[in-house]
């Protein structure tokens, strides 16, 4: 799915909406991880998780900077987010970690575009790179799970 997030035309919005993703995100690892049989690809998928919170609390500190509100879950994607783990859990782990996968070709798509947009300061900038490589990571390791 192809995602707009990292487009926005102000860095509040950005912020904003980064955070709206990182909170899905969250909740699909969080239901990833109730449902792989797999321990070590549990444990593995918690590490992930850490890298995603790790991310909201650099965008909280961006938000206060900014003097806006920081959202504190997801929107709407969250369904779809979540939703496809739920239906992947019907067929396995390797289900399972694909459904992920495409939810981390989001997030990378969108710390690709936050990383070159023009709203983003000299502060914010690094941030999202660092955050654009844990999610390029993030997605490789599922790439390597799934196609064993």
């Amino acid at each position: 799915m192809v995602t707009t997030v990292g487009t926005e035309n102000s860095a509040e919005k950005l912020v904003q909406n980064l955070l709206h993703l990182e909170h899905d995100a969250i909740a699909a690892y969080e239901s990833t991880i109730e449902r792989l049989d797999d321990a070590e690809h549990s444990a593995q998928i918690e590490t992930f998780r850490q890298d995603h919170l790790n991310h909201v609390a650099q965008l909280e500190k961006f938000a206060a900077d900014l003097g806006i509100e920081a959202p504190s879950g997801g929107d709407m994607k969250q369904m779809m987010t979540t939703g496809k783990v739920a239906l992947a859990d019907l067929v396995g782990d390797e289900a399972i970690i694909n459904a992920m996968k495409t939810n981390e070709d989001d997030t990378v798509q969108a710390y690709e575009q936050a990383s070159d947009n023009t709203v983003a300061d000299g502060q914010m900038r690094p941030i999202f790179l660092q955050a654009l490589e844990d999610e390029r990571r993030h997605r490789a390791w599922m790439e390597t799970v799934t196609t064993r």
